[in-house]
């Protein structure tokens, strides 16, 4: 294998048989926090390199805004840095713990993961999110971000580096792999089983389809999010204006934008043009089904079956009437992704239904699909969203990093 990459894999190893105590943990993350917040200017300069790059070789628009950062981004990045450094001690927590009739004590006791990998595209936040959350849940990871964003992504590990020496702990706890050769993601995924106990992709539908083809390590993650926003027949209008317009216009680019939104067949001319005159106000694309189209005054177009299992990542929405909560929930899980759905009604029943029907990992009743994020959960971040349905599934933040062993004490007990 690459000589590069093994290299950084026995490193790793090597890394993750030190292990960190809770008080050195919060202490490695403040000082890391007050790095990034002395080099705010430093990584900005590094990012517009990167956003300069980004425009001459035409990145959609999208993944342009996904990857630059300003004063607001970076101090969201120190404030999530803060809350996970604030967050319980994920490892060594007993779960679980019983007397068997032998005498036998049987603990069940949190661990580290190990070695995570971590492939990612765009955003550099995620540098310093997951970063954070692997230290503090005891893991080493190995960082290969996209191109796009090398100069952003350097500079946020070498602070992160900076921090574990003043310190004094190994520096390969994380880990970017610097070299941009795409070769080395198929080498990442195929030759690091040695090295790698987990493999978290965060990026396009490409990337994740790669690692489920090509991956010989376990992986966490998921191939689109195509969210749903169904309203039910009992509605609050007002309500339900809000919470449409946010979970699709507040950010189209990320996975738990809505992407397709219901309507319950009884409530098409009351609640179809309000709710989609407003999205069409804000520059929105509506792909509606015969039903709606007849009903709504605005401009929209015809709806085609590859509309229902489309993931925009931009202001567009594909519209559809359905009879029930039922047949909401079954289009739901015939085209959905398992990721965020919701409903928007008054109907308790109905919303139960929903909540306990849909397949999704995350199912929300009256609020917006938007709230899909590690630190909306209060996790302080997140490595990624997860729509396996072994677990973890949805956010996967600090308490989902860690797994478990049973540990056995015993006082001279043999098996008879």
């Amino acid at each position: 294998m690459n000589k590069y990459l093994r290299i950084i894999g026995e490193n790793a190893q090597k890394a993750f048989n030190y292990k960190i105590n809770k008080k050195k943990k919060k202490k490695f993350l403040k000082k890391f926090l007050i790095l990034v917040k002395k080099n705010k200017l430093k990584i900005i300069n590094q990012n517009k390199k990167d956003i300069i790059i980004a425009k001459k070789k035409r990145l959609r628009k999208n993944l342009i805004d996904r990857l630059e950062l300003n004063s607001k981004k970076i101090d969201q990045i120190v404030k999530s840095i803060n809350s996970i450094s604030k967050l319980k001690d994920p490892i060594n927590i007993t779960l679980d713990k019983w007397n068997r009739p032998n005498g036998l004590i049987i603990k069940k006791v949190t661990i580290p993961l190990g070695v995570i990998g971590v492939i990612y595209e765009s955003r550099p936040n995620v540098t310093a999110d997951v970063s954070s959350l692997c230290f503090k849940s005891g893991n080493c990871v190995i960082l290969r971000g996209g191109s796009e964003a090398y100069f952003s992504n350097k500079i946020i590990v070498n602070l992160f580096r900076k921090a574990l020496k003043l310190n004094n702990v190994d520096q390969n706890y994380v880990q970017f792999i610097e070299n941009k050769d795409r070769k080395l993601v198929d080498l990442i995924l195929s030759k690091m089983e040695k090295y790698i106990d987990i493999i978290i992709p965060r990026g396009g539908k490409n990337l994740v389809k790669k690692v489920q083809s090509m991956s010989s390590v376990p992986f966490i993650g998921h191939l689109e999010g195509i969210c749903h926003t169904y309203i039910d027949k009992d509605v609050d209008l007002k309500l339900a204006t809000k919470i449409v317009h946010n979970a699709k216009l507040r950010n189209t680019s990320i996975c738990g934008a809505t992407e397709t939104i219901l309507f319950h067949e009884k409530n098409l001319k009351k609640y179809v043009n309000p709710i989609l005159k407003k999205l069409e106000e804000n520059d929105c694309i509506i792909y509606a089904d015969n039903k709606i189209k007849k009903i709504f005054k605005g401009t929209s177009i015809n709806a085609k079956e590859k509309n229902w299992s489309t993931e925009y990542l931009s202001a567009k929405v594909s519209v559809k009437s359905v009879k029930n909560v039922i047949e909401a929930v079954n289009h739901i899980n015939k085209y959905g992704t398992m990721h965020t759905d919701a409903i928007i009604s008054k109907n308790k029943k109905a919303a139960k239904f929903f909540l306990r029907n849909v397949k999704s990992s995350i199912a929300i009743h009256n609020s917006s699909t938007q709230f899909a994020d590690g630190g909306e959960f209060g996790f302080g971040g997140e490595v990624g969203i997860s729509t396996n349905k072994l677990p973890p599934r949805g956010p996967v933040g600090l308490n989902q990093l860690v797994t478990y062993k049973y540990e056995i004490l015993g006082s001279g007990q043999i098996r008879s």
